[in-house]
């Protein structure tokens, strides 16, 4: 594993010791592959009032604040794990 960061070290997760709790949450969710997979069903939902859209951020304890339209232009979505 020569240039790489061992996986296994300890010291390569010293990071998670200092972050805030919402981002230690988006470390671990982001990695879950069963939210990755719903994930990508809901963005193909255009409705944003889409009854499915609620029950997503309910199951994985995703709350949003609201933005103004101009604000999202060239954004791309934090939620997106692919990102």
């Amino acid at each position: 594993m020569q240039g790489e960061e061992n996986w296994r070290s300890s010291a390569a997760y010293d990071y998670l010791d200092s972050l805030p709790a919402a981002d230690l949450a988006w470390e671990f969710l982001r990695r879950n592959e069963e939210y990755r997979r719903e994930y990508s069903e809901i963005v193909a939902i255009a409705d944003p009032d889409d009854p499915r859209k609620q029950r997503f951020s309910q199951h994985w304890g995703l709350s949003f604040r609201p933005r103004s339209e101009r604000s999202r232009a060239g954004v791309s979505n934090s939620l997106d794990a692919g990102n």
